[in-house]
């Protein structure tokens, strides 16, 4: 069987950009993309921030661009997700839609899923006016009234982007001030479209058994219950990195991120981590891109140190 000299698992900024850098330095990287490729920036519209781009660009716009980049280099991708991996021994092995892999290193920049309310009718409606991705879904809701959860960055770039097709747009937020940056808050806030309920909490969404028709909330401070209409009922609550597959094999902290060593090492020898998968501080595309490039080089430089 082939052996790599690294297999990259993820597909998102910090996962492209190891890729972009391993590739560049003859190694032939291959990427597992895993069943979300190219990461959470498919399900943003308007990347304001990201250097090199004074207009914005489009968040699959610019994975497309990251791609197109590893892939002149040499990079090989397959789909689909990694069910398996066994970093105890040489080769590293990993298992993947294709089949097994073996390398003599593994980049993980698995990133992080979104999270999820748990309550009732949420699983029943997924799809059916549920989502977890504003710019996914936000089309199919023209005219209706829209309800999300959350008071971060991402909960209020949903809300105003939602604002282009919702007649209305309810923020339900459990704290009387939002967790948002105050340009983004500010932007939300001043939206003549979007009004927040605050100290509030979603408890049950609501339908006719084949799609949303409302939500239940709550006022945590007065404990009133009452019903809100809505047609879609969006979740933006932050995320659970990808790191099941690990279980048992890298060191997680209390909210299962992986931990690093030195640089973007782990304490298994070859194995080294970027991106979202290991930072619930920062969670930007360019700083999981800056992780990413790390990850490279301090991959390349283990691998020129070995015998052989």
């Amino acid at each position: 069987m082939e052996l790599h000299d690294v297999v990259i698992l993820g597909s998102g900024p910090a996962g492209l950009t190891a890729a972009i850098y391993t590739a560049r330095a003859n190694l032939k990287p291959v990427v597992v993309e895993g069943l979300t490729a190219g990461g959470q920036l498919m399900n943003t519209t308007e990347v304001e921030n990201y250097p090199g781009f004074p207009e914005g660009v489009q968040g699959p716009e610019l994975m497309a661009l990251f791609k197109q980049q590893a892939e002149r280099f040499g990079a090989r991708f397959v789909s689909g997700d990694a069910s398996k991996v066994e970093l105890g021994a040489r080769p590293l092995r990993v298992w993947a839609d294709d089949g097994e892999l073996h390398a003599r290193a593994v980049i993980v920049a698995t990133g992080a899923s979104p999270r999820e309310l748990n309550i009732p009718g949420e699983k029943e409606y997924a799809g059916r006016g549920v989502s977890y991705c504003a710019t996914c879904d936000g089309f199919f809701f023209r005219d209706q009234e829209i309800a999300i959860v959350g008071g971060g960055d991402t909960a209020m770039e949903e809300a105003l982007f939602l604002t282009r097709f919702a007649s209305r747009v309810t923020v339900i937020h459990r704290r009387d001030q939002l967790r948002a940056s105050k340009i983004m808050a500010d932007r939300a806030l001043k939206h003549d479209k979007i009004e927040v309920l605050w100290d509030s909490v979603a408890e049950e969404v609501l339908g006719d058994g084949t799609k949303v028709s409302g939500v239940r909330v709550r006022n945590v401070k007065t404990e009133e219950s009452f019903d809100r209409p809505c047609g879609g009922f969006f979740v933006a609550i932050g995320h659970i990195p990808n790191t099941t597959l690990f279980e048992n094999t890298l060191a997680m902290d209390e909210q299962r991120y992986l931990k690093r060593g030195a640089g973007s090492a782990t304490v298994i020898p070859g194995v080294f981590i970027a991106g979202d998968v290991h930072d619930h501080t920062y969670r930007q595309a360019v700083t999981a891109a800056g992780a990413g490039c790390m990850a490279a080089i301090d991959c390349e430089r283990w691998l020129e140190a070995q015998p052989g």
